[in-house]
């Protein structure tokens, strides 16, 4: 409701900018320990995380670009604005791109340490979203709903109009998926499960909430948002990548058993 907590001297501590950073030590610190119970050494989490950062970043504002492109062309000056606008698919994507890129250099099992930062990924988000409610931005429709909230100081949404909390929705949501994330990656052995289940379940509740969201500058591809467009994809490749990492389990499991067979009939011979 008010991002500017409190002020000494010269400096002002945000409430968005310290959510989001409270979400990233939050992160940094679940995907190394989760690192750690599957049996992976904690060593590459930080560049891990410091280039899915920059890379998620970069791919945030690119996105925002792409969907205020016809005001750049009437406006360029808005490309000198890198403060401001950030949507969250583009760093996304961009930085698991980032991510698979390290796990390259570095050769290491990309899908393993993955399944351990998408969970830590949906923390990083609960606690983003709340930096979003205490800012104003990503703010919900209007409504006269029991549970409507009233901005009365805020620099992006109407202030005196109740709306609808879409900020507290999507954090409760974020920490909820979090939390179901945190349970199946401690037990799965599929590696890339995790990650698959992760990209379903927040493209399907990224689609939904846009419903309900109220600011205009997330951009359209027809009578969908242009996150809900990709939300769609998203989903699509979430499920796909489930079936293949279960497929390839399987098959894993039957080699696995194969060859304990073979074991066992030499041991017999």
């Amino acid at each position: 409701m008010y991002n500017d907590l409190f002020t000494i001297g010269n400096f002002t501590v945000h409430g968005y900018g310290l959510m989001i950073g409270i979400g990233i030590i939050a992160a940094y610190l679940m995907t190394e320990h989760l690192a750690k119970k599957k049996g992976l050494s904690p060593d590459p989490v930080f560049s891990l995380l410091v280039f899915g950062i920059i890379g998620g970043l970069v791919g945030a504002k690119l996105l925002y670009y792409i969907t205020v492109i016809d005001q750049i062309i009437l406006d360029p000056s808005i490309l000198l604005n890198i403060g401001d606008g950030f949507v969250v698919y583009g760093g996304i994507i961009a930085g698991i791109l980032a991510g698979y890129l390290t796990c390259r250099v570095k050769k290491i099992s990309f899908w393993d340490y993955l399944d351990c930062a998408t969970p830590s990924i949906a923390l990083a988000q609960g606690f983003g979203r709340i930096g979003c409610f205490l800012a104003g931005c990503c703010y919900g429709m209007e409504t006269d709903s029991w549970c409507a909230v009233t901005f009365t100081n805020s620099q992006f949404a109407p202030n005196g109009v109740p709306l609808v909390p879409t900020q507290i929705i999507s954090s409760v949501f974020d920490f909820a998926h979090f939390a179901l994330l945190y349970v199946i990656t401690r037990k799965s052995k599929k590696p890339g499960f995790t990650s698959a289940l992760y990209l379903i379940i927040y493209g399907v509740g990224r689609f939904v909430i846009e419903f309900f969201r109220g600011d205009l500058i997330r951009g359209s591809v027809g009578n969908l948002s242009t996150s809900q467009f990709i939300s769609i994809f998203v989903v699509l490749f979430g499920v796909l990548l489930m079936i293949k990492k279960v497929h390839d389990s399987k098959k894993d499991e039957m080699v696995q058993q194969s060859a304990q067979k073979v074991e066992e009939n030499s041991e017999k011979d």
